[in-house]
């Protein structure tokens, strides 16, 4: 495709999306900004009608034995067999999805006009409704479908998925608009790991050998019977003293690499005798690598499944068992094959079955979240070119360097992809060992859960920048 017909293409799709953009449910902007404790306190409603929905069981359906999507809890803030059954998966299926067509320039919008922005926001919803519909569809049939009675049960659970998504969409979209603080699916992620910290830590509800669920509460347990055998190390996967100690020390290294970067003074060319430094964090890229190696694991093993119920379920196909093989009594994690070397094995007791497994999959999550990393640099933003134009569009230049584009992009060349890659790295080990080691809450949702904390005090900080001087608390608003 030309250049002229790659415009022309674009100017064809924001048409369309123009004209859609009347009929689609939108939540308004205030009229002004409204102050911080009120914004809180809607964050604080909408949370809390989430946390209702993921006690709401879905009307009519029966919880499957095995759960599907077991693998994506965390990343997709859900919880199986009620309304939050999808969770958050198509706002981030949909967000993934609009910033690939972002990174290929398909729409050329110019992000400093706001028509273009309210365009691509118009056009990321439309693609969200479409996720929504043909997830909701699929996994309804797929699913639950087989356990229902009628084709009219299943249309009816369909539509259960299919509204509490465009309920938890539009939750979303309000916090993201001025109503809230930061966004709904932030909140949502937090609060999902919390929950299961909390659980792993106080829980008094019986577990399968013998002692309470919770860290502590079994420590009391043991106290009182006199029996402190079963504190340290647990079967099963049960939360005990060691999983405890990973836990904090992972949050302990969390905090600490948060706080490593590179410094390069600026200065503004609007407000004589400012200065002030952009920051280069060695976690650069975020946790978005982790989401997307994570997310990528998981419907590859939620397809596994499904290819294996349907065509495999004996394990007797040699090719598909290559691909990965199930246990019939307790299909949700992946025996053998390459699903199982790329699944994590949570807990000391199944690593010392299979340490290659452990091994394997760590090297799979560093490689898989590298790739990522240099990835989501060039789609995302946030390469060297991108980061130079955007310190010259918020009017502060570096001392020593010309106000043009390339010797600032020269410049912050020598370090964007070496901080990628080493945080990358670091990324990618801490969330494949701390998922073996069986970090409460799992790795990737310790990793998601600090990030997001550490963006919230940002856009804290960036709160009180902005109230002197807008465009720079803009800039330090996306690191």
């Amino acid at each position: 495709m030309t250049a002229e017909e790659g415009k022309a293409s674009g100017g064809f799709l924001k048409t369309i999306i123009s004209k859609a953009e009347v009929y689609i449910p939108q939540v308004p902007k205030p009229k002004k900004k409204i102050p911080l404790q009120v914004r809180l306190m809607w964050c604080g409603i909408v949370l809390f009608i989430y946390m209702i929905m993921g006690q709401t069981p879905l009307y009519g359906a029966s919880t499957p034995s095995f759960d599907f999507l077991a693998f994506a809890r965390v990343i997709f803030a859900s919880q199986q067999g009620t309304l939050i059954e999808l969770g958050i998966g198509p706002i981030v299926t949909a967000g993934l999805l609009m910033q690939l067509l972002k990174g290929s320039e398909i729409f050329h919008l110019d992000f400093k006009k706001p028509e273009d922005r309210e365009l691509y926001q118009t056009a990321t919803k439309i693609v969200t409704y479409i996720v929504i519909i043909a997830e909701s569809s699929l996994y309804g049939m797929a699913v639950y479908g087989p356990r229902m009675p009628n084709h009219e049960a299943i249309f009816i659970l369909i539509g259960q998925l299919i509204g509490a998504s465009v309920i938890i969409m539009l939750m979303d979209e309000l916090v993201q608009k001025g109503w809230g603080l930061g966004s709904g699916i932030s909140l949502f992620i937090a609060a999902g790991v919390a929950q299961q910290v909390i659980w792993s830590i106080f829980s008094p509800v019986p577990a399968g050998d013998g002692g309470p669920v919770g860290v502590f509460a079994n420590i009391i347990h043991g106290a009182i019977h006199h029996d402190f055998t079963n504190l340290f190390f647990r079967s099963n996967q049960l939360p005990g003293i060691f999983g405890l100690l990973i836990t904090a020390g992972v949050l302990l290294i969390l905090v600490y690499t948060q706080g490593i970067k590179i410094e390069i003074p600026i200065v503004s060319t609007k407000y004589r005798g400012f200065s002030a430094v952009y920051p280069i964090k060695l976690m650069y890229v975020s946790n978005i690598p982790v989401i997307l190696a994570s997310a990528l694991t998981a419907n590859a093993v939620f397809m596994g499944q499904i290819m294996w119920a349907n065509f495999n379920p004996r394990n007797a196909n040699p090719f598909l068992n290559f691909l990965g093989m199930f246990d019939p009594t307790s299909p949700s994690t992946p025996t053998g094959g390459i699903l199982y070397y790329v699944t994590a094995p949570r807990g000391l007791d199944i690593v010392a079955l299979d340490p290659m497994r452990a091994v394997l999959y760590i090297l799979f999550m560093v490689g898989i979240v590298v790739l990522f990393g240099r990835l989501w640099i060039e789609l995302g933003g946030l390469s060297a070119k991108s980061a130079a134009k955007n310190l010259l569009d918020a009017d502060v230049q570096i001392p020593g360097f010309r106000r043009s584009n390339q010797p600032v992009e020269n410049l912050l060349q020598k370090y964007i992809p070496s901080v990628t890659i080493i945080g990358s790295i670091i990324l990618g080990l801490l969330a494949g060992t701390s998922d073996v080691l069986g970090t409460f809450g799992s790795g990737t949702g310790m990793l998601l859960t600090v990030d997001i904390l550490i963006n919230y005090y940002n856009l804290l900080v960036r709160e009180r920048v902005e109230e002197v001087m807008p465009s720079l608390g803009a800039l330090l608003g996306r690191k």
